[in-house]
């Protein structure tokens, strides 16, 4: 983590003056859109991709060398792709990032063994698992469009967290998102949390992204009705008490509900958006994109010997960096916004005060305990 923290200030000069090249910290693979829910809030299970093998994927990690630091292994549902355990090992024998993250809607059966194969090959990586939770019981169901699904995501966390005490590098989290379908039922939501035993609790905004298909969807919360319900979050979170590594986590977790709600209620950046330069998806096609929200193509690495600097240092991208430094684009993402904050100094140093600041400050039990628990991308 120090590693990341030295980069800060070469990032910064990086976005302001084109100097120096730098490769991303923050990696998001998407290796298939396949997906074995049906989400009111994503259509991505509809999309067929003539997406990269493994071979291919070898070849793309090893040019990024040692500069990503985090890695999420997106869908779709992650655990469709045939080769994800391959897939992070390759992540971890190029790359040797500290965290890989990788979300779930936990319906396989088979995702305890590809967790514990995943977690026992790449043990110097915190290995992230979070089960997505968007309602308790039949809620859960009728937003994910799957009968059965909550009782599939209890047996799957139950399993995990057994595996969890077993195998140091693993932490297991719950992660709702917020939408039209569930904001009014985040109490619930958090008090399910809170008694799982899950190492983390955590959100994030439904919004439109060109990646789901969900562009002119109307998905996302009301700007009032998202703020109540993540004022009841933060006073949530607030009442915890943390130590170690959990106190900068959730501290980071506050800031981020803080910025989504400034950024709907302002509809502004906020802060500096650094995605294009720190930040960056692989879709499941070989395409680059700076982010998932807006997706611009910034050019397949099949054309480009699977070299993922030709595209980072290429001419196509520098329209979409002016693009996105002028603010023209702003959103809540949060795999982005948790890079952003990093690099951000007011964020860095409001965490700052908070961390060193006498006494306890927030986050759940089992996280207070699991002090290896790193900051990382929640999607």
């Amino acid at each position: 983590m120090l590693g990341v923290l030295a980069r800060v200030p070469l990032f910064q000069s990086y976005r302001r003056f084109g100097w120096p090249h730098l490769l991303p910290l923050n990696i998001t693979l998407s290796p298939s859109p396949r997906c074995n829910s049906r989400c009111l809030t994503c259509n991505i299970w509809m999309k067929r991709e003539n997406e990269l093998n493994l071979d291919e994927w070898d070849k793309v990690l090893a040019s990024l060398g040692q500069a990503p630091y985090w890695f999420t292994i997106s869908g779709g549902e992650p655990f469709m792709f045939p080769g994800i355990v391959e897939l992070a090992q390759l992540a971890y024998h190029h790359c040797r990032p500290g965290i890989i993250n990788i979300p779930t809607n936990s319906i396989l059966s088979t995702i305890p063994d590809k967790v514990e194969r995943i977690a026992r090959s790449c043990p110097e990586s915190q290995l992230i698992i979070n089960l997505s939770l968007d309602g308790v019981g039949e809620k859960h169901d009728l937003i994910r469009g799957v009968p059965g699904n909550f009782a599939k995501f209890e047996e799957r966390l139950h399993q995990l967290l057994e595996l969890r005490d077993q195998l140091p590098n693993l932490n297991i989290g719950i992660h709702s998102v917020v939408s039209v379908f569930s904001v009014g039922h985040l109490d619930e939501l958090i008090a399910y949390a809170d008694q799982s035993g899950a190492d983390q609790f955590i959100t994030e905004i439904a919004e439109p992204r060109v990646e789901l298909d969900t562009v002119g969807l109307p998905i996302t919360p009301s700007p009032e009705a998202y703020n109540a319900a993540i004022d009841r979050l933060i006073a949530y979170v607030e009442s915890k008490r943390y130590k170690g590594v959990a106190r900068i986590t959730e501290s980071f977790r506050v800031e981020y509900y803080k910025l989504v709600k400034r950024i709907l209620d302002e509809q502004d950046q906020v802060i500096d958006c650094y995605a294009g330069w720190a930040s960056a998806q692989i879709y499941a096609d070989g395409t680059v994109w700076p982010c998932c929200v807006r997706a611009d193509n910034l050019g397949n690495l099949r054309d480009h010997h699977y070299d993922f600097k030709e595209i980072w240092f290429g001419e196509k991208i520098k329209e979409v960096r002016r693009s996105i430094a002028a603010k023209e684009c702003h959103c809540p993402l949060a795999n982005a916004s948790y890079t952003n904050m990093l690099i951000d100094p007011p964020t860095l140093t409001r965490v700052g005060l908070k961390v060193i600041a006498p006494g306890d400050i927030p986050v759940s039990a089992p996280e207070a305990t699991k002090t290896s628990e790193p900051i990382a991308p929640v999607s």
